[in-house]
């Protein structure tokens, strides 16, 4: 992870300068400290073998004022333009150039701090984005995309649905899980929890929250449900959620025709 804090004071007196950074690692982030005229990022991780497409940023808390512009063929096109905090931006970045970001600062900003988080993304990786992709999120995935999902995921947990909430102005909503099988997660977006059953026995239990779009309409469920997807920015988001039960269906089936992806304990 690449984190950057610099100060635009580093410009130098001519208001025209453009500061100029270089990344090298697929996520981090960025603090500019008394911003001055122009930032420019660039993202070039040292992954020679690897094919990132999507670049997703989300700004930090007083970024408000601020507009974000992205770099093609010499050329800047607006991005976000004194967008809301917090909100995550994707664009495509495929084509020989590297991904460069262009952050101009309004004058009143000069004397507070702003930036961003990025992630550069593969194409197995769904961004968290409202404009991106919203009816393939949505959909059921089928019994190929399931068995890619536990191959390819950032998380695979086997659990239950303990509550979903909505948010209305961020158009998400929020999916309380959990979790009686940890099988992997890239990070600790699910933390283990103990609840006591009497005065000398408990259990642990995997607790975590998923996010998905609001017009996906999640609605709470009975039962035992294998859930898996990608991790942004600190948050997992939904991929593919069966029933265990037609998990292990599906599973079986493919594993008697010898057309698995990878293997997957049972238990």
């Amino acid at each position: 992870m690449c984190n950057w804090t610099g100060s635009g004071l580093a410009a130098g007196v001519d208001a025209r300068t453009v500061l100029q950074v270089r990344l090298r690692c697929t996520e981090g982030s960025v603090r500019w400290v008394y911003p001055g005229q122009a930032l420019r990022v660039v993202l070039e991780p040292n992954l020679s073998n690897a094919q990132h497409t999507t670049v997703c940023i989300k700004p930090s808390h007083s970024f408000r004022g601020a507009s974000v512009y992205i770099e093609r063929a010499g050329e800047l096109q607006l991005l976000v333009a004194h967008g809301r905090p917090e909100e995550v931006f994707c664009f495509r970045a495929d084509g020989p150039q590297r991904p460069a970001i262009y952050l101009q600062a309004s004058p009143h900003m000069s004397r507070r701090a702003l930036g961003f988080r990025y992630e550069l993304l593969g194409n197995r990786s769904a961004a968290p984005n409202p404009g991106h992709s919203m009816e393939t999120s949505c959909r059921p995935c089928n019994d190929t995309e399931l068995l890619m999902a536990i191959c390819n995921s950032d998380f695979v947990v086997r659990g239950y649905i303990k509550n979903v909430s909505h948010n209305l102005e961020q158009q998400t909503s929020v999916v309380e899980v959990a979790g009686t099988r940890m099988y992997w997660q890239r990070s600790g977006v699910f933390e283990q929890q103990a609840v006591a059953l009497g005065k000398s026995q408990s259990i642990l239990f995997w607790h975590g929250h998923i996010y998905t779009f609001l017009q996906c309409h999640v609605k709470p469920g009975d039962g035992e449900f294998l859930f898996t997807g990608s991790e942004h920015f600190g948050e997992a988001w939904l991929g593919c959620a069966p029933r265990y039960k037609d998990f292990l269906s599906v599973f079986q089936m493919a594993r008697a025709a010898h057309q698995n992806s990878c293997d997957f304990p049972l238990d």
